[in-house]
């Protein structure tokens, strides 16, 4: 494989260098962050929020615990663990900063100011020291990374002996009428809803994309075993349009 080969990734369905996917990522979240948890409602029909709330009943919060929640720049799995966990703490890492300054201007971030901390950072490259959290989560941000494998990888480099991996994605439905339903459904709809909502069909039409390039439910479990953990499981969502993911560093 030559070099040029080994460095090309993919930008939804498009091929692009790998130094490149970040700043188009970067970009697609600062254009649509202030508009990002009202299309979320919109594209799901509100149905992100139970898996979100079926996220936490796995999880099962601990006071004590120090969760560390990577993409999760508009707070929706910080504020949800620490609702369940009051004596938890949570830091909240993303790459965009846009993201966090959302997250920052919710109600629910000046209450619990005392146990939140906001950090931009790369997932592949994570600005904490080994060992440092109880728990990690990763929502509906790793079909995002340029290279899953590094981030999962820092994932467990960063997470204490006993330390958790839960991971909520969009996923594969198992039954083909389903998925095909379902993508006439996404290519058809979220794009010009995008456009509608948000003034941005484009990157709307990228979300959709990279949903259809992210890995199946088994070939993403086994990447979770390659990067060290055990113990791991995964749990269809709404019939595997999502997925929960779970590993533990042993």
């Amino acid at each position: 494989m030559n070099d040029k080969a080994r460095n090309q990734t993919h930008f939804g369905f498009r091929q692009v260098a790998e130094d490149e996917k970040a700043g188009l990522v970067h970009g697609v979240f600062s254009r649509v962050a202030s508009k990002y948890d009202v299309m979320n409602d919109l594209m799901s029909v509100g149905i992100h929020r139970i898996w979100k709330n079926a996220m936490m009943d796995w999880l099962a919060p601990q006071s004590g615990q120090h969760l560390l929640d990577v993409a999760g720049g508009t707070g929706d799995i910080a504020f949800r663990f620490l609702g369940r966990a009051p004596g938890a703490r949570v830091t909240v890492c993303d790459m965009t900063e846009s993201m966090l300054v959302e997250g920052r201007k919710r109600a629910e971030a000046g209450r619990l100011a005392d146990r939140l901390a906001w950090v931009t950072g790369d997932a592949m490259a994570l600005p904490f020291a080994d060992a440092t959290f109880d728990r990690y989560t990763i929502s509906f941000g790793i079909r995002n990374v340029t290279r899953i494998p590094d981030a999962l990888a820092e994932a467990h480099r960063v997470l204490k002996p006993g330390g958790r991996l839960m991971v909520l994605e969009f996923s594969q439905i198992p039954v083909p009428a389903l998925q095909w339903a379902y993508d006439r459904y996404s290519f058809n709809v979220i794009p010009p809803l995008g456009q509608l909502v948000a003034q941005d069909r484009d990157s709307y039409q990228y979300l959709v994309e990279s949903i259809r390039r992210f890995p199946d439910q088994q070939t993403f479990a086994a990447m979770i075993r390659d990067a060290g953990f055990e113990r791991v499981q995964y749990r269809n969502l709404s019939m595997g349009i999502a997925a929960l993911h779970s590993g533990w560093k042993l």
